[in-house]
């Protein structure tokens, strides 16, 4: 009887470890509804226009409009020309000279706010100040660069009236060295900010344990810093990399129409009414971005900072 029993209660056990269907529960269900009107933005506003653009890359064209088509024409004069390539290039040249300034700057301005300005009211009355002039457009912020670096300019005049130099300086403006330089003022802040927001959630017993074991000012910013900042450098790179990649109007103001990058060209295109080439050129250009913010990714695990 005993034994029958025993029998019984193992069934009973066995039959119970059978996966049972659930039903859908209404958090569940109430968590879909919350998220759909979301959804639904990021597909209709993002992975909509994404898709548009793919497709319309295969089209064909001439000067009298488009035909729906699926032709890989685009692609092949985008990556088999070598005027494309070095236009990419050129892109990137400015991504990487833009992405290492801003770094530099934008870190030592949130270590100085996060770390030698000591009351909350003050570091939010200076990052306000450093924030107060990107309030303005970035047309009037880079334009506003002109008057200063002009053949008759602000700096050439002060230096020809401080003999420095005998005649004005032909490459501050419409140079690279003017892109690069209007890029830095409009982009720095998006460095400045996710730095800062990480330099003020870092312990700051881990300082002064680093301190009391006999560690100095440089080995401190190396070994604790640096490293538990790197999910903010991380962001502010994406940003920047990102900003810069797609910008055309500075590169077209500050140059003078001497130097080149994707986005002109893709503006360029457009405005010849070129849109299956321009779209080829997006595609590119997005897989590009999308490659380089896939390496940061990898290397850094930037939820610890979301």
């Amino acid at each position: 009887m005993e034994s029958l029993v025993t029998v019984a209660d193992q069934i009973t056990v066995a039959g119970s470890n059978k996966p049972r269907r659930r039903p859908v529960s209404l958090a569940r269900l109430a968590s879909y509804l919350q998220a759909l009107p979301l959804a639904v933005i990021l597909g209709f506003f993002l992975l909509l226009p994404i898709l548009l653009l793919f497709v319309v890359s295969f089209w064909d064209y001439d000067f009298a409009g488009l035909y729906p088509d699926f032709i890989t024409l685009n692609y092949e004069d985008t990556l088999g020309s070598w005027v494309t390539w070095k236009t990419y290039l050129n892109t990137v040249k400015f991504a990487a000279i833009v992405w290492v300034i801003t770094l530099f700057v934008g870190f030592w301005i949130a270590y100085f706010l996060a770390f030698h300005v000591r009351t909350a009211a003050m570091q939010t009355v200076l990052f306000l100040i450093c924030t107060v002039p990107f309030l303005t457009s970035n047309i009037i912020r880079m334009i506003s660069w002109i008057p200063v670096l002009g053949r008759n300019g602000l700096v050439n005049s002060t230096l020809i009236q401080l003999g420095l130099v005998p005649q004005p300086i032909e490459w501050l403006l419409y140079s690279d060295f003017a892109v690069v330089l209007a890029m830095v003022h409009l982009y720095t802040l998006f460095m400045v900010t996710p730095i800062f927001n990480t330099l003020m959630r870092i312990d700051r017993s881990l300082i002064e344990a680093a301190r009391d074991a006999g560690a100095s000012p440089f080995q401190i910013l190396w070994t604790v810093i640096l490293p538990l900042a790197r999910p903010g450098m991380a962001i502010g790179t994406i940003f920047v990399v990102t900003l810069v990649m797609a910008d055309y109007s500075t590169v077209q103001v500050m140059s003078g129409g001497q130097s080149a990058s994707v986005a002109l060209m893709m503006k360029n295109q457009m405005s010849l009414l070129q849109y299956p080439a321009a779209a080829a050129n997006a595609v590119v250009l997005l897989a590009l971005v999308l490659l380089l913010v896939g390496a940061i990714l990898r290397v850094v695990d930037i939820r610890k900072e979301l």
